[in-house]
């Protein structure tokens, strides 16, 4: 039944599904890995089909719903052989095991193709093959180039030679409302994405110092309660304006030279 649900999500001509998650929220999608993830199974069995689906996702990131049908078509061939009551571990599982190393020296000998990965042109190839038949296929070139450029900047070689490409860990996809699909670029650097909290906040800093602070730039609360008796109008005014210029004098100190602000340590 779960190869049932994706076998239509697959090939050129496949059909979205709609989700709905426990929210409220619909989804259409025709990955494999993210419809199975909103389906609640207690089948020991469909709950291994889920995990085999979340494997392909997180070792290759392609192939999800391929790999789904194929373990439900294997299932469904070797219930005949249960049914005449072959031992599953001693002959069906050691067959598929032998059908496994055929086809493995099928693809290293035969059928797989060498490719130069400095050749965009090639890499462009076996990137559309992925994004196909999802959504964004429609945008074929301008996804392909995107995900070239991003790998190509995140990949790192270690002292043995050997190459390594952590997407997850130093790759992130940030979502802007407005704009369309073709504004998309590819970043090399941090990007972070906070809304504008005041009208005179430079929208564009060229050769910026950038400081890493963990601690917030505001007036510190006192620990003990503290009583304010106000006596005019303006107090209140002058107790934010007070705060306000704490603040500043905070963000002085830091833009300070470095001599000065040793001077005040010292004087604090």
């Amino acid at each position: 039944m779960i190869a049932d649900v994706i076998r239509t999500c697959l090939g050129p001509r496949s059909m979205l599904k709609m989700l709905m998650d426990p929210m409220g929220g619909v989804v259409m999608t025709n990955d494999g890995n993210a419809i199975l993830r909103e389906i609640t199974v207690q089948h020991p069995a469909a709950k291994h089909m889920i995990e085999i689906a979340r494997t392909q996702d997180e070792e290759v990131g392609d192939g999800t719903s391929s790999v789904v049908i194929l373990a439900g078509e294997m299932l469904a061939v070797a219930e005949q052989y249960l049914e005449q009551n072959m031992h599953p571990l001693i002959i069906i599982i050691q067959a598929y095991r032998q059908a496994l190393d055929h086809a493995l020296e099928a693809l290293k000998d035969t059928l797989s193709v060498p490719i130069d990965i400095n050749d965009d042109t090639q890499m462009t190839e076996v990137i559309k093959s992925c994004i196909g038949t999802k959504f964004l296929g429609q945008y074929g070139d301008l996804a392909c180039g995107m995900a070239l450029r991003a790998v190509r900047t995140v990949a790192t070689t270690d002292e043995s030679g050997r190459r390594e490409i952590d997407v997850k860990k130093w790759a992130r996809i940030e979502k802007i409302p407005g704009g369309a699909i073709e504004e998309s670029c590819v970043l090399d650097g941090i990007m972070i994405n906070k809304d504008v909290t005041h009208a005179k906040m430079s929208r564009k800093v060229e050769n910026p110092r950038i400081i890493l602070l963990d601690c917030p730039l505001e007036y510190k609360k006192g620990e003990s309660q503290t009583s304010v008796e106000m006596t005019a109008e303006t107090d209140f005014t002058r107790l934010l304006q007070i705060e306000e210029e704490h603040v500043k004098e905070l963000c002085a100190d830091i833009l300070a030279p470095a001599t000065r602000r040793g001077h005040h340590r010292e004087k604090a």
